[in-house]
C-alpha cells in the first residue's frame, strides 16, 4: 500500500499507509466536497435565519478559502528532507494556520453577536479545530 511521508513523527518508520479517505481529502475535489459539507452541516446546527445569512455567508467564505489554502499550500515532506528543510516548512504551515484562523476570528465575531442565546449555546458547544469551523 502507498505510504505517505510523515515526517517529524517520534518513532515512526516514516511512512504512514494512506487510506481511501486521506486520499480522497488530499485531492481538490476531495477537500472541496468536505469542506462544503462541513459548511452545511454547521449551518444546519445553528439554526441560521435570513437575517444572518449575509453574516454566515461571511463565515462560510473564509471556511472555503482556509479549506482551499490546506488543500494546495500544503508541503509535503519528504523522508530526506533535513533539519532545517522540516522547522521551515513547519513554521510556513503554522503561520498560514494563524493567518487562517485570524480571518475565521474577524468573520465569526459579528455572526456570533448576531446569534440567539440557543444559537450562542450550540456554537459554544462545536468543536475548534480542523475538522469543525475550518
Amino acid at each position: 500500500m502507498p505510504g505517505m511521508p510523515m515526517a517529524g513523527m517520534p518513532g515512526g518508520s516514516g511512512k504512514m499507509p494512506m487510506s481511501g479517505m486521506m486520499q480522497m481529502m488530499m485531492g481538490q475535489n476531495g477537500m472541496a466536497s468536505h469542506v462544503e459539507g462541513r459548511i452545511a452541516f454547521l449551518k444546519a446546527e445553528l439554526k441560521i435565519t435570513d437575517a444572518q445569512q449575509s453574516l454566515w455567508n461571511a463565515v462560510a467564505d473564509v471556511i472555503r478559502a482556509n479549506g482551499k489554502g490546506m488543500s494546495s499550500g500544503m508541503p509535503m515532506m519528504g523522508a530526506a528532507a533535513t533539519l532545517p528543510e522540516k522547522l521551515a516548512t513547519h513554521e510556513t504551515m503554522m503561520v498560514a494556520h494563524l493567518d487562517g484562523l485570524r480571518k475565521l476570528k474577524a468573520a465569526v465575531e459579528p455572526l456570533y453577536a448576531a446569534l440567539n442565546a440557543d444559537q450562542k449555546k450550540t456554537a459554544d458547544e462545536l468543536m475548534l479545530g480542523p475538522m469543525a469551523w475550518g
